[in-house]
């Protein structure tokens, strides 16, 4: 019997880069780590959540990323499947679970069809290259998700940005430069304010142009019995294309496109993300079936939540915060990033933790921590973050934000 020596243990790869590369990481390292105190970037802070840390951080608005009946949804499907081909959804046909599921969804937001994708990003690049080209100009509001500007830039559009919730800048744009497509989000996942969709919508059709209204924040959690906003406001026939990460109300790993039947059946082949990706798993798909059966069952949650937020948003007005929140999505405005940088300290300290927002999720002077109201919070840990943001506000400096001396000119 022949006996093999281990292989001979060698250094780990430590190639040097090119100084293309140098420059970059350099550049980072001085924009994002040096500035900080704890030589970490603004969005990571220096204390660990311990024992009775309340968390604001998830986007697990009803609370349901650990629902029994979620789970056992997918750990059936896991334990009676055999070796599961994995494979781009292209090769799918009608009566796949994907297929079950994505009819599910349109039916709940009161559309014809639906393309389940891998990720909320997924969903946005996928559709705006399918529907844009380089001759199509596209209106974005300018605090749009970021998925939906790579998705403009990906299609080789031009993009005309319009002043936030500002229909008439939108309109003056559309007058100027013709016929195209409207972004929007309709709850804004760094203020949480929401937009005036039916103005929005109108001129829209007014001016023949394509709508796409990103709804990650808002399916699931508005609506009756979650279908959404543009649902709940009567404009599911007058809005081309809804979109949404289903990794916020619904707690998990994927993106969905509302649509006609038409669209439907022409994008797998033309979208990028749809041909070059796999699909996700039979286990995922049950899960998520799951999901929507407890979304639309489960009004308390979203009653629940509707009271958390509404609770919490009244408090931190009441202590001077200036705050546009019309949501779940509760935004303390720092500014500068050394004003946000004091103020996640000051919370961190006291056992509260949010999500600093900072560039390129923000304009560099308008970096904010946001709050995630979810719908398992109780009264008394709301009012105890509330409480911290009282005793704080000397501390950070909040009297002398821009956000607070904006409040105060009004």
């Amino acid at each position: 019997m022949t006996v093999h020596s281990p292989p001979e243990v060698t250094e780990k790869n430590n190639l040097d880069f090119p100084e293309f590369l140098e420059k970059k990481l350099q550049a980072c390292d001085d924009e994002l780590f040096k500035p900080r105190k704890n030589g970490k970037p603004l969005v990571i802070g220096s204390v660990t959540p311990g024992a009775g840390a309340i968390m604001l951080q998830s986007n697990d608005y009803l609370n349901i990323a650990s629902h029994p009946f979620i789970r056992e949804a997918q750990l059936k499907v896991l334990q009676k499947a055999g070796n599961e081909p994995v494979m781009s959804a292209v090769f799918l046909h009608e009566g796949s679970d994907k297929y079950f599921f994505e009819q599910e969804m349109a039916e709940f937001a009161g559309f014809e069809s639906s393309i389940l994708c891998q990720s909320g990003w997924a969903a946005n690049v996928g559709l705006i290259q399918v529907i844009a080209d380089q001759s199509t100009p596209i209106y974005i509001d300018f605090f749009t998700h970021m998925s939906l500007w790579e998705g403009v830039k990906i299609s080789g559009a031009t993009p005309y940005a319009f002043r936030h919730n500002d229909p008439v800048h939108l309109e003056r744009l559309i007058n100027e430069r013709g016929q195209g497509i409207i972004l929007l989000d309709s709850l804004y996942s760094t203020n949480g304010d929401i937009a005036p969709l039916v103005d929005i919508i109108d001129i829209a059709n007014r001016y023949d142009c394509i709508s796409v209204v990103d709804e990650s924040h808002s399916l699931g959690t508005h609506g009756l019995h979650g279908a959404g906003l543009v649902a709940s406001l009567g404009l599911t026939d007058k809005v081309h294309f809804i979109t949404a990460s289903l990794a916020k109300a619904f707690a998990g790993r994927a993106g969905i496109i509302i649509c006609s039947n038409k669209f439907a059946r022409y994008y797998p082949y033309m979208a990028f993300p749809a041909i070059f990706s796999s699909a996700l798993l039979s286990y995922e798909i049950a899960g998520l079936r799951a999901t929507l059966e407890v979304i639309k069952k489960d009004d308390f949650r979203r009653i629940k939540l509707e009271e958390n937020a509404e609770f919490f948003r009244d408090g931190l007005r009441r202590l001077g915060y200036n705050i546009s929140s019309q949501s779940q999505v509760v935004a303390l405005e720092g500014g500068l990033e050394s004003d946000t940088e004091l103020l996640r300290d000051a919370l961190e300290e006291r056992g509260v933790f949010g999500s600093v927002f900072m560039s390129p999720a923000t304009p560099k002077t308008r970096s904010l921590m946001r709050f995630s109201v979810h719908s398992g919070l109780e009264k008394s840990e709301l009012q105890k973050v509330l409480d911290v943001c009282a005793v704080i506000r000397d501390e950070i400096g909040m009297w002398n934000w821009k956000s607070t001396r904006r409040k105060k000119s009004e």
